[in-house]
């Protein structure tokens, strides 16, 4: 989980040391959601996209440690499992490249249902 760890750095460092595993992955997820929706909210304050580019650099960060870890020979997730979250996070690659390309607020929702879905699936088991 070490490149869970690198992208938690974001957070607060008391919450960080205080999550692990499951719990480290949906606040991430979380947070990715969130920023997500901060940019959906100041769409129109945000002419620069600063934001949005933002939001979008820790999605992407986010979802390559998710890639690499599934990836990961020693990852204990089942393969058709784990199959199908890179599945997933190719579909959040294309949508993340094609909101750089062509910006636009609604191509957001996806991404943030994705996070939450995730998170709140992470938090169940």
């Amino acid at each position: 989980m070490m490149g869970m760890q690198t992208i938690a750095q974001e957070l607060d460092v008391n919450v960080m040391d205080e999550l692990a595993g499951r719990e480290l992955e949906a606040a991430v997820l979380n947070k990715a959601a969130a920023l997500l929706e901060e940019v959906i909210g100041h769409w129109e304050e945000d002419a620069d996209h600063a934001l949005l580019d933002n939001a979008l650099k820790y999605n992407q960060g986010l979802w390559s440690v998710f890639q690499a870890e599934l990836l990961d020979d020693s990852n204990p997730l089942p393969a058709q499992l784990r199959e199908s979250i890179l599945s997933l996070s190719s579909f959040v690659d294309r949508r993340i490249f094609e909101v750089m390309a062509y910006p636009e607020p609604a191509k957001l929702d996806i991404l943030i249902r994705i996070n939450r879905g995730l998170a709140d699936g992470l938090m169940a088991h």
